[in-house]
């Protein structure tokens, strides 16, 4: 009983965090030795930080077709849109799906299918809040193309958020990843987007709350239309 709470607060931190916590830590001390009430608010961001760097186990559905969320958050838009040029996926629309993630969600991003990645494009640009539709044409952002097994493409684009300052990205073109994967983090609020296979319907709803590597966002084999959400 003990062990599973602990499991339930405690998760695994990415590498990328220990240094900002151990600067967090450092700070803190000096806060106590400043006035103590600045030191328990050192505390509280120490904990912040821990918590935005945390990289949980994530139990990804395993059948073929699925294409899970790759961040955790919001589903902040479903819209169509051609994929970043720079992907060299063509100008065609296709539906995208971009999801939010705010300062207190798990920033590890993980691969919402398997395939091979035929591309990696990085480019620099604005900073302006991810949650805004023009985030995915302005923004800092990092895309990746993704081959499939059936021959279909799918991109998945990182984009910087109003404090993000740093896309991580760990794979390059030519590894074979699989769904759910991870490949990259941004630090610190930001969002992803997901630009499916054309004819592919999305089964999530703007609104619904998604968890990275575990929530099923569309099915390649499924043939029902865009699902509908109903806030209860």
């Amino acid at each position: 009983m003990a062990a599973d709470l602990a499991a339930t607060v405690i998760k695994p931190l990415h590498r990328e965090g220990y240094r900002f916590l151990a600067v967090f830590s450092a700070v803190t001390l000096l806060l106590f030795l400043v006035w103590t009430p600045l030191g328990w608010i050192g505390v509280g961001l120490t904990v912040w930080c821990y918590y935005f760097f945390r990289d949980p186990d994530r139990v990804t559905p395993d059948r073929d077709g699925l294409i899970v969320s790759p961040a955790d958050g919001i589903v902040s838009a479903i819209e169509p849109a051609a994929p970043p040029a720079e992907l060299g996926l063509g100008e065609t629309p296709r539906t995208r799906v971009s999801v939010f993630m705010n300062v207190f969600d798990c920033h590890v991003n993980r691969m919402p299918v398997g395939g091979t990645v035929t591309a990696v494009a990085y480019r620099p640009g604005k900073f302006v809040n991810a949650s805004l539709d023009k985030a995915s044409e302005d923004n800092e952002r990092n895309g990746l193309a993704l081959e499939l097994g059936d021959g279909r493409s799918l991109a998945v684009v990182q984009i910087a958020g109003l404090v993000a300052r740093r896309i991580l990205c760990e794979v390059q073109p030519g590894d074979v990843l699989e769904t759910g994967q991870r490949f990259g983090m941004i630090r610190f609020g930001s969002r992803v987007d997901v630009y499916l296979p054309e004819d592919v319907a999305p089964l999530v709803a703007v609104g619904q709350g998604m968890i990275a590597g575990e929530t099923v966002l569309a099915d390649l084999q499924a043939s029902e239309p865009p699902r509908a959400g109903v806030v209860r």
